[in-house]
């Protein structure tokens, strides 16, 4: 993978039959709270925390395989230092075949009785009627910023900023919206910053401590000519 300096950025595609090492995975999954929603129930208080770290980082490495066969997954960095898991419009990951083939089905398996319930009967249905009602009409016209993480070696290199631009100025060129949610409320600035706006908070409320997450929307907005100085290059 080449090497990024301040000339010039390299990001790459992530494609099918594709995901990141688990030591990768772990480093990018230190502080994703909604994850650990899903580990951390009563039913699971008996198992070690290494189990449930290891749970957790599995979550993350099916969504990301997930994601190669259905969606994006942009990376950017000498090692993978930041990655962004995308829905391209008119996409999901509902389909049994990608449930099967990125490994999402174990997770029922794997997951407690509290945590199925939380994943699949509090979680899922959530996103669907929120995206629902924020969207509208436009539901199956926009890009979905579904994960965004960072190694904490590579934070504040500007990493982060330009997945996400690498994105909208596509958004941008095809007149679609960019839909993402963020469960850190400090981030929200940094979101705005980059064009997103606010629309609606939503709660995940079976834990002891509720996990809130906030929805914002970036609209498209015209560019006279493309960014420049990115490359990007897939992976085969």
């Amino acid at each position: 993978m080449a090497h990024v300096n301040n000339d010039n950025t390299t990001m790459n595609v992530l494609e099918k039959k594709r995901s990141l090492s688990p030591a990768t995975t772990e480093e990018l999954s230190q502080t994703d709270e909604v994850a650990r929603y899903f580990v951390d129930t009563d039913d699971m208080s008996s198992y070690s925390e290494d189990y449930k770290w290891k749970l957790h980082c599995d979550i993350i490495k099916y969504m990301t395989a997930a994601h190669c066969y259905k969606g994006l997954v942009t990376t950017i960095g000498p090692n993978y230092e930041a990655v962004a898991l995308w829905m391209p419009p008119g996409q999901d990951m509902d389909d049994w075949l990608t449930f099967f083939r990125s490994g999402l089905w174990k997770l029922y398996f794997k997951l407690s009785v509290e945590g199925r319930k939380r994943f699949y009967d509090e979680f899922m249905p959530l996103l669907h009627h929120t995206i629902d009602h924020v969207m509208g009409e436009r539901n199956n016209n926009f890009y979905y910023l579904v994960y965004l993480g960072s190694k904490p070696s590579a934070r504040g290199k500007g990493y982060a900023k330009k997945l996400i631009q690498h994105m909208t100025d596509r958004a941008d060129r095809e007149n679609r919206p960019t839909y993402l949610e963020s469960s850190a409320e400090i981030n929200l600035s940094y979101y705005r910053k980059m064009g997103f706006e606010w629309k609606t908070d939503i709660l995940m409320e079976r834990g002891a401590k509720p996990v809130k997450m906030q929805i914002m929307v970036r609209e498209p907005k015209f560019k006279a000519e493309s960014s420049k100085g990115q490359e990007i290059r897939r992976l085969g």
